[in-house]
């Protein structure tokens, strides 16, 4: 089999045949010599708008190989491996079941790697599971009574579950483990597409039938799950983890726990640090939503308001203003929503979310601003504290609710009275608040002129009814677990994965990061050689 790269199908003539015919002219043969094609990659080449292309990269299985492989030489390559390979194990004893902080993706592919290759786990999550959970998290936005230990940050899926579902990364994948991510995936209900797009999403309605094929089939392999359960303390003898308690009150014996914990388990990291876990505080973001009509991103984008085969544009915007602070777009949701991400009471945090055909009529994403410990105290902890607080400030300026403004009221440092054009799409109830009073001037400046610098790239993203929604605080984990090369923290036996731990942006990889830590617990163990099992 051979790769053929830069194959170009014009986005109306986007047929396999048509695919085949150009894959055909790119190495010279006739279209009948091509026994078997696959797609590998396809992206959009929009450089040239309103006329867009799709630019594939195919395998191709043909009769003579190696006669066309010495005629192209640039973008005709031998097709290279994607198998995914577990690694060999050695053959030391196994003496308890590996318990998984965390149904989220970090987690979630842990525990499927693990039990795929013979491995008893349980996987443990504070939240309820995902039937239970939806239910729970949509009556809290009809009503805005929270539960603080099942909602948008917690629960099975993990955050992920309530967001546009976004898979896409610039992680360099040697071992195929991106690649086995989405063949699981796709083997339990995924789109295929997920395989070769660029830019793969699944969509949050989508996602969550996934995540429960996900989990059966991790029973089915000899794992189990446990809900409502809460990693509340370790057990520790001369640095080795023994046991955990869980919901304060039950000891369960384990000398393996993976901590896929997510970025919101803010007790969680308080008693890591309480026990010395040797963590530290990192850079992340805060900021606002933003959101604007999809007609105008796709005008943008495409060159037309709506294309009538390709889906809702998206964007990726990067700034860097006068005084050094980056200014970026983050999670950007085509054809999305703006929901009430909250897990504490009395805070109020925000996300984007969207289901797969990405059909509201209003794009949104985050537009943040980076922070670091410069800007909130080197103590390990303070990164949270100072999201806290925002979250705190949000809730109030809101009255509970999220609170929105106009862009031309923000930059004019007063509280809207109504919408303009763009009526967003929220999941919540929403207050008319003035976001510079909850956001440090330096961000909001920050703010302003990435919109403007925005602007001139996206004509009408500044424009001044563009809606504002804050706050948007946790773009990533403000806090970073160390651990070493076998993926072991200051503690043997804890092993830190997935973003919450500050080893991932997101749900590939996250689910990667889940992978590569499966891999480490299994270099040392042979579960062939276990002596007891919970």
């Amino acid at each position: 089999m051979i790769r053929v790269r830069q194959v170009i199908v014009d986005v109306t003539r986007d047929t396999r045949e048509e695919l085949i015919r150009k894959t055909a002219r790119k190495v010279n043969i006739p279209v009948t010599e091509i026994k078997q094609l696959t797609v590998n990659k396809q992206s959009l080449d929009a450089r040239k708008k309103p006329q867009l292309f799709y630019i594939y990269e195919v395998d191709i299985t043909v009769a003579h190989e190696e006669q066309i492989l010495r005629q192209h030489r640039n973008d005709v390559i031998p097709t290279p491996s994607m198998r995914y390979q577990f690694p060999t194990v050695s053959h030391q004893t196994f003496e308890h079941s590996i318990i998984i902080v965390g149904a989220g993706p970090a987690g979630l592919f842990s525990a499927y790697l693990l039990a795929e290759h013979g491995y008893p786990v349980m996987v443990i999550e504070r939240g309820e599971p995902i039937e239970k959970r939806v239910q729970t998290v949509s009556q809290f936005w009809e009503t805005g009574i929270l539960n603080p230990e099942s909602n948008v940050q917690f629960g099975e899926g993990g955050a992920g579950t309530f967001s546009d579902g976004k898979l896409n990364t610039l992680s360099k994948d040697p071992a195929s483990r991106m690649r086995k991510v989405f063949e699981v995936l796709v083997a339990c209900g995924a789109p295929k597409e997920i395989l070769y797009s660029n830019k793969p999403h699944i969509g949050t309605d989508l996602l969550r039938d996934v995540v429960v094929k996900l989990r059966k089939k991790i029973i089915a392999m000899g794992g189990t799950f446990r809900y409502n359960t809460c990693l509340t303390d370790l057990i520790i003898k001369e640095d080795q983890l023994t046991a955990i308690e869980v919901n304060h009150q039950e000891i369960i014996a384990t000398n393996h726990l993976v901590l896929a914990i997510g970025h919101s388990a803010r007790d969680t990291f308080a008693m890591l640090h309480r026990h010395q876990i040797t963590m530290h505080a990192k850079p992340f973001a805060v900021g606002v939503r933003v959101m604007h009509k999809q007609a105008m991103i796709n005008e943008s984008q495409y060159g037309v308001q709506k294309h009538p085969t390709l889906p809702p544009a998206n964007y990726k915007l990067t700034y860097q203003t006068t005084s050094g602070r980056a200014v970026y777009s983050f999670c950007m949701c085509p054809g999305g929503m703006v929901v009430n991400a909250s897990s504490e009471k009395e805070h109020l945090v925000i996300n984007g979310m969207s289901n797969y055909h990405r059909d509201s009529p209003i794009a949104n994403s985050a537009i943040v601003v980076s922070v670091n410990p410069a800007d909130y105290g080197d103590d390990v902890m303070a990164g949270i504290a100072f999201q806290r607080t925002l979250e705190a400030r949000s809730y109030q300026i809101g009255q509970g609710k999220i609170p929105v403004q106009l862009y031309r009221d923000f930059c004019c440092n007063q509280c809207s009275q109504a919408f303009g054009e763009i009526i967003p799409e929220l999941k919540g109830d929403y207050q008319f608040a003035n976001l510079r009073e909850l956001l440090p001037p330096v961000i909001c400046d920050a703010i302003q002129e990435g919109m403007t610098a925005f602007d001139r790239r996206i004509k009408g993203f500044g424009a001044g009814d563009t809606v504002l929604a804050a706050v948007e605080s946790r773009t990533s984990s403000p806090i970073r677990i160390d651990r070493d090369q076998q993926f072991c923290a200051s503690i043997k036996g804890i092993y830190p994965s997935g973003e919450g731990a500050g080893y991932a942006g997101g749900i590939t990889t996250s689910a990667m990061d889940g992978i590569r830590v499966a891999e480490a617990i299994a270099l040392g163990h042979d579960p062939r050689k276990k002596t007891s099992s919970l």
